[in-house]
Protein backbone atom coordinates (compact mmCIF):
# COMPACT_ATOMS: atom_id res chain seq x y z
CA UNK A 1 0.00 0.00 0.00
CA UNK A 2 1.45 3.17 -1.52
CA UNK A 3 2.10 5.89 1.50
CA UNK A 4 -0.63 8.52 2.34
CA UNK A 5 -0.31 12.15 2.61
CA UNK A 6 -2.85 13.89 3.92
CA UNK A 7 -1.52 17.43 4.00
CA UNK A 8 -3.25 20.26 2.01
CA UNK A 9 -2.61 23.84 1.58
CA UNK A 10 -4.87 26.76 2.02
CA UNK A 11 -3.52 30.06 1.43
CA UNK A 12 -0.08 30.34 3.02
CA UNK A 13 -1.21 27.67 5.61
CA UNK A 14 0.08 24.17 5.17
CA UNK A 15 -2.28 21.90 7.76
CA UNK A 16 -0.86 18.25 8.49
CA UNK A 17 -4.17 16.87 7.56
CA UNK A 18 -7.69 18.92 5.75
CA UNK A 19 -10.08 17.92 8.92
CA UNK A 20 -10.49 20.95 11.21
CA UNK A 21 -13.12 21.63 14.05
CA UNK A 22 -15.77 24.63 13.47
CA UNK A 23 -16.37 27.85 15.03
CA UNK A 24 -19.10 27.85 17.32
CA UNK A 25 -18.93 24.02 18.58
CA UNK A 26 -16.07 22.77 20.63
CA UNK A 27 -15.25 26.14 22.83
CA UNK A 28 -12.45 28.78 23.17
CA UNK A 29 -9.86 26.40 24.16
CA UNK A 30 -8.94 23.11 25.03
CA UNK A 31 -12.53 21.68 25.80
CA UNK A 32 -12.29 18.47 23.29
CA UNK A 33 -8.56 17.56 24.78
CA UNK A 34 -10.29 15.09 27.39
CA UNK A 35 -11.31 13.12 24.39
CA UNK A 36 -9.07 13.69 21.59
CA UNK A 37 -5.28 15.05 20.98
CA UNK A 38 -5.66 18.14 19.33
CA UNK A 39 -2.79 18.12 17.94
CA UNK A 40 -3.65 15.70 15.29
CA UNK A 41 -6.78 17.57 14.02
CA UNK A 42 -5.64 20.07 10.67
CA UNK A 43 -6.57 23.03 12.88
CA UNK A 44 -8.76 24.06 15.94
CA UNK A 45 -11.29 26.47 15.07
CA UNK A 46 -12.08 28.24 18.39
CA UNK A 47 -15.23 29.72 19.38
CA UNK A 48 -16.28 33.66 17.57
CA UNK A 49 -14.43 36.44 19.87
CA UNK A 50 -15.39 40.20 20.07
CA UNK A 51 -13.02 43.02 20.88
CA UNK A 52 -15.03 42.97 24.17
CA UNK A 53 -16.98 40.62 26.22
CA UNK A 54 -20.48 39.59 24.98
CA UNK A 55 -23.01 37.63 26.91
CA UNK A 56 -25.22 36.37 24.01
CA UNK A 57 -29.04 35.72 23.39
CA UNK A 58 -31.52 34.88 26.03
CA UNK A 59 -31.89 31.51 27.32
CA UNK A 60 -33.26 28.44 25.40
CA UNK A 61 -30.20 28.65 22.86
CA UNK A 62 -30.29 25.46 21.31
CA UNK A 63 -32.72 23.29 19.88
CA UNK A 64 -32.46 19.75 18.52
CA UNK A 65 -34.60 19.22 14.87
CA UNK A 66 -34.69 15.96 13.02
CA UNK A 67 -31.41 16.34 11.20
CA UNK A 68 -29.32 18.65 13.21
CA UNK A 69 -29.87 21.37 15.41
CA UNK A 70 -30.80 25.19 15.93
CA UNK A 71 -29.09 27.77 17.82
CA UNK A 72 -29.22 31.35 18.92
CA UNK A 73 -26.23 31.74 20.96
CA UNK A 74 -25.54 35.21 20.24
CA UNK A 75 -21.73 34.65 19.75
CA UNK A 76 -21.23 34.75 23.59
CA UNK A 77 -17.78 35.13 24.30
CA UNK A 78 -15.32 36.49 26.97
CA UNK A 79 -13.68 39.09 24.75
CA UNK A 80 -10.54 38.64 22.81
CA UNK A 81 -8.02 40.14 25.87
CA UNK A 82 -9.68 36.96 28.12
CA UNK A 83 -9.29 34.68 25.96
CA UNK A 84 -5.90 35.48 25.08
CA UNK A 85 -4.64 34.97 28.41
CA UNK A 86 -6.59 32.22 29.26
CA UNK A 87 -7.44 30.08 26.86
CA UNK A 88 -4.78 30.56 24.30
CA UNK A 89 -1.76 29.22 25.91
CA UNK A 90 -3.80 25.16 26.64
CA UNK A 91 -4.07 25.36 23.24
CA UNK A 92 -0.72 26.00 21.97
CA UNK A 93 0.59 23.56 24.95
CA UNK A 94 -1.86 20.84 23.83
CA UNK A 95 0.23 21.69 20.12
CA UNK A 96 -3.45 22.72 18.45
CA UNK A 97 -2.64 24.75 15.66
CA UNK A 98 -5.07 27.21 16.24
CA UNK A 99 -7.41 29.41 14.29
CA UNK A 100 -9.13 32.08 15.63
CA UNK A 101 -12.68 33.21 14.97
CA UNK A 102 -13.62 36.87 15.23
CA UNK A 103 -16.88 39.13 14.58
CA UNK A 104 -17.61 42.99 15.01
CA UNK A 105 -21.17 45.11 15.07
CA UNK A 106 -19.14 47.50 13.22
CA UNK A 107 -16.09 48.03 10.84
CA UNK A 108 -14.49 49.12 13.86
CA UNK A 109 -15.10 46.58 16.12
CA UNK A 110 -13.54 44.14 13.69
CA UNK A 111 -10.34 46.35 13.78
CA UNK A 112 -10.40 46.38 17.16
CA UNK A 113 -10.70 42.76 18.00
CA UNK A 114 -8.03 42.02 14.89
CA UNK A 115 -5.39 44.62 16.30
CA UNK A 116 -5.19 42.74 19.60
CA UNK A 117 -3.66 39.93 17.39
CA UNK A 118 -1.14 41.71 16.10
CA UNK A 119 2.33 39.51 16.74
CA UNK A 120 0.89 37.26 18.60
CA UNK A 121 2.72 33.61 18.53
CA UNK A 122 0.63 30.23 17.97
CA UNK A 123 -2.11 31.14 15.72
CA UNK A 124 -1.71 30.04 12.05
CA UNK A 125 -4.73 32.01 10.68
CA UNK A 126 -7.77 34.00 11.47
CA UNK A 127 -11.26 33.13 10.22
CA UNK A 128 -13.47 36.29 9.91
CA UNK A 129 -16.74 35.52 10.92
CA UNK A 130 -18.69 38.23 8.41
CA UNK A 131 -22.06 36.19 9.21
CA UNK A 132 -22.69 39.22 12.02
CA UNK A 133 -25.36 41.99 12.07
CA UNK A 134 -24.13 45.14 10.69
CA UNK A 135 -24.82 47.88 13.49
CA UNK A 136 -23.69 50.67 10.81
CA UNK A 137 -26.33 49.16 8.34
CA UNK A 138 -29.56 48.80 10.10
CA UNK A 139 -28.19 45.69 11.24
CA UNK A 140 -27.89 43.57 7.60
CA UNK A 141 -25.28 40.93 8.08
CA UNK A 142 -21.45 42.03 6.77
CA UNK A 143 -21.72 39.16 4.28
CA UNK A 144 -25.04 39.80 2.45
CA UNK A 145 -23.61 42.22 0.65
CA UNK A 146 -20.34 42.76 -1.27
CA UNK A 147 -19.05 45.88 0.17
CA UNK A 148 -19.85 45.41 3.54
CA UNK A 149 -18.26 42.22 3.37
CA UNK A 150 -14.98 43.75 1.64
CA UNK A 151 -15.09 46.26 4.46
CA UNK A 152 -14.95 44.04 7.30
CA UNK A 153 -12.09 42.09 5.62
CA UNK A 154 -9.86 44.93 4.69
CA UNK A 155 -10.55 45.87 8.76
CA UNK A 156 -9.36 42.48 9.90
CA UNK A 157 -6.21 43.14 7.83
CA UNK A 158 -4.30 44.70 10.55
CA UNK A 159 -3.80 41.63 12.57
CA UNK A 160 -0.56 40.33 9.94
CA UNK A 161 -1.93 36.98 9.87
CA UNK A 162 -3.63 34.76 7.04
CA UNK A 163 -7.58 35.84 6.94
CA UNK A 164 -10.25 33.17 5.95
CA UNK A 165 -13.64 34.93 5.34
CA UNK A 166 -16.71 32.89 6.65
CA UNK A 167 -19.50 33.65 4.87
CA UNK A 168 -23.80 33.14 5.18
CA UNK A 169 -25.42 30.65 2.49
CA UNK A 170 -28.06 33.24 3.12
CA UNK A 171 -28.11 35.05 -0.01
CA UNK A 172 -29.54 34.87 -3.51
CA UNK A 173 -25.83 34.49 -5.02
CA UNK A 174 -22.63 34.07 -2.93
CA UNK A 175 -20.38 34.17 -5.77
CA UNK A 176 -20.04 38.28 -5.53
CA UNK A 177 -19.62 37.78 -1.75
CA UNK A 178 -16.86 35.64 -2.11
CA UNK A 179 -14.85 37.75 -4.59
CA UNK A 180 -14.99 40.71 -2.46
CA UNK A 181 -13.95 38.83 0.32
CA UNK A 182 -11.12 37.81 -1.64
CA UNK A 183 -10.32 41.15 -3.10
CA UNK A 184 -10.56 43.02 0.58
CA UNK A 185 -7.67 40.32 1.47
CA UNK A 186 -9.00 37.11 2.62
CA UNK A 187 -6.71 34.23 1.43
CA UNK A 188 -9.59 31.65 1.89
CA UNK A 189 -13.38 31.18 2.34
CA UNK A 190 -15.28 29.45 4.48
CA UNK A 191 -18.27 27.89 3.29
CA UNK A 192 -20.75 28.16 5.13
CA UNK A 193 -22.02 29.38 8.34
CA UNK A 194 -25.53 28.23 9.30
CA UNK A 195 -28.97 28.53 7.62
CA UNK A 196 -31.61 30.77 9.05
CA UNK A 197 -34.30 28.43 10.51
CA UNK A 198 -37.18 28.56 13.23
CA UNK A 199 -38.25 26.04 15.50
CA UNK A 200 -41.99 26.71 16.99
CA UNK A 201 -43.44 24.89 19.64
CA UNK A 202 -46.97 23.38 18.83
CA UNK A 203 -48.04 23.25 22.41
CA UNK A 204 -47.48 27.04 23.52
CA UNK A 205 -47.14 27.90 19.10
CA UNK A 206 -44.11 30.14 20.40
CA UNK A 207 -40.70 29.84 18.95
CA UNK A 208 -38.86 27.45 21.20
CA UNK A 209 -35.82 29.39 21.10
CA UNK A 210 -35.39 32.29 23.65
CA UNK A 211 -33.81 34.50 20.38
CA UNK A 212 -36.80 33.54 17.88
CA UNK A 213 -35.60 33.01 15.21
CA UNK A 214 -32.00 30.84 15.06
CA UNK A 215 -29.05 29.19 12.61
CA UNK A 216 -30.04 25.32 11.47
CA UNK A 217 -26.76 23.40 11.40
CA UNK A 218 -25.84 19.54 10.72
CA UNK A 219 -27.12 17.42 8.14
CA UNK A 220 -29.79 18.84 6.57
CA UNK A 221 -27.67 22.03 5.77
CA UNK A 222 -24.89 20.42 3.91
CA UNK A 223 -26.55 20.21 0.50
CA UNK A 224 -26.90 23.90 1.00
CA UNK A 225 -22.77 24.49 2.29
CA UNK A 226 -21.69 21.45 -1.02
CA UNK A 227 -23.74 23.80 -3.26
CA UNK A 228 -22.18 26.87 -2.00
CA UNK A 229 -18.79 25.35 -2.57
CA UNK A 230 -19.20 24.00 -6.26
CA UNK A 231 -20.55 27.47 -7.64
CA UNK A 232 -17.30 29.64 -5.75
CA UNK A 233 -15.07 27.26 -6.82
CA UNK A 234 -16.99 27.31 -10.32
CA UNK A 235 -17.15 30.50 -10.64
CA UNK A 236 -13.67 31.72 -9.70
CA UNK A 237 -11.89 29.21 -9.68
CA UNK A 238 -9.17 27.35 -7.49
CA UNK A 239 -9.31 29.56 -4.88
CA UNK A 240 -8.69 28.25 -1.09
CA UNK A 241 -12.47 27.20 0.36
CA UNK A 242 -12.84 25.64 3.73
CA UNK A 243 -16.15 23.92 3.16
CA UNK A 244 -18.25 23.40 6.55
CA UNK A 245 -21.95 22.03 7.03
CA UNK A 246 -23.17 18.48 8.86
CA UNK A 247 -19.89 16.46 8.11
CA UNK A 248 -20.52 13.31 9.99
CA UNK A 249 -18.72 11.10 7.69
CA UNK A 250 -15.32 10.33 5.74
CA UNK A 251 -17.47 10.20 2.53
CA UNK A 252 -18.91 14.01 3.22
CA UNK A 253 -15.16 15.12 3.41
CA UNK A 254 -15.05 13.84 -0.16
CA UNK A 255 -18.33 15.43 -0.74
CA UNK A 256 -16.59 18.71 -0.31
CA UNK A 257 -13.18 18.50 -1.50
CA UNK A 258 -14.80 17.09 -4.17
CA UNK A 259 -16.82 20.65 -4.96
CA UNK A 260 -13.83 22.45 -4.74
CA UNK A 261 -12.81 22.75 -0.98
CA UNK A 262 -9.11 22.22 0.18
CA UNK A 263 -10.16 21.01 3.68
CA UNK A 264 -13.28 20.42 6.13
CA UNK A 265 -14.64 21.17 9.83
CA UNK A 266 -16.36 19.22 11.62
CA UNK A 267 -18.90 21.14 14.10
CA UNK A 268 -22.29 20.00 14.85
CA UNK A 269 -21.05 16.31 15.10
CA UNK A 270 -19.54 17.15 18.22
CA UNK A 271 -22.46 17.52 20.11
CA UNK A 272 -23.58 14.37 19.87
CA UNK A 273 -19.74 13.29 20.46
CA UNK A 274 -16.86 14.86 21.15
CA UNK A 275 -14.51 12.56 19.53
CA UNK A 276 -16.28 13.12 15.58
CA UNK A 277 -13.68 15.22 14.32
CA UNK A 278 -10.71 11.89 14.57
CA UNK A 279 -13.62 9.50 13.96
CA UNK A 280 -14.04 11.33 10.38
CA UNK A 281 -10.27 11.37 10.05
CA UNK A 282 -8.86 8.19 10.69
CA UNK A 283 -11.87 6.88 8.60
CA UNK A 284 -11.37 9.50 5.28
CA UNK A 285 -7.58 8.22 6.14
CA UNK A 286 -8.71 4.82 5.45
CA UNK A 287 -11.05 5.92 2.48
CA UNK A 288 -8.14 6.88 0.61
CA UNK A 289 -6.03 4.33 1.35
CA UNK A 290 -8.45 1.82 0.11
CA UNK A 291 -8.61 3.82 -3.27
CA UNK A 292 -5.03 4.30 -3.51
CA UNK A 293 -5.54 8.11 -3.76
CA UNK A 294 -2.16 9.17 -2.34
CA UNK A 295 -2.47 12.96 -2.11
CA UNK A 296 -5.23 14.34 -0.35
CA UNK A 297 -5.55 17.76 -2.43
CA UNK A 298 -6.23 15.52 -5.62
CA UNK A 299 -9.77 15.44 -4.87
CA UNK A 300 -9.96 19.04 -4.74
CA UNK A 301 -12.40 19.73 -7.69
CA UNK A 302 -12.74 16.97 -8.85
CA UNK A 303 -16.68 17.45 -9.74
CA UNK A 304 -15.91 19.61 -11.62
CA UNK A 305 -13.70 17.62 -14.03
CA UNK A 306 -14.99 16.55 -17.60
CA UNK A 307 -15.70 12.78 -17.23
Amino acid sequence: MRQLDCSVQIGSVVLPNPVMTASGTVGHGTELASYIDLSELGAVVVKSLSAQPWSGNPAPRVHGTAAGMINAVGLQNPGIDSWIENDLPALIDRGARVVVSIWGRSVEEYKEAATRLTGLDGIVAVEVNVSCPNLEERGEMFSHAPDTCRSAIEASLIAGLPLWAKLSPNVSDIVPIAQAALDGGAEALTLTNTVFGMVIDPETRRPVLGNGGGGLSGPAMRPVAVRAVFDVYAALGPVPIVGVGGVTAAEHVVEFMAAGASAVQVGTAHFADPKASKKILRSFERWCQRRDVTAVPSLTGAAHESA
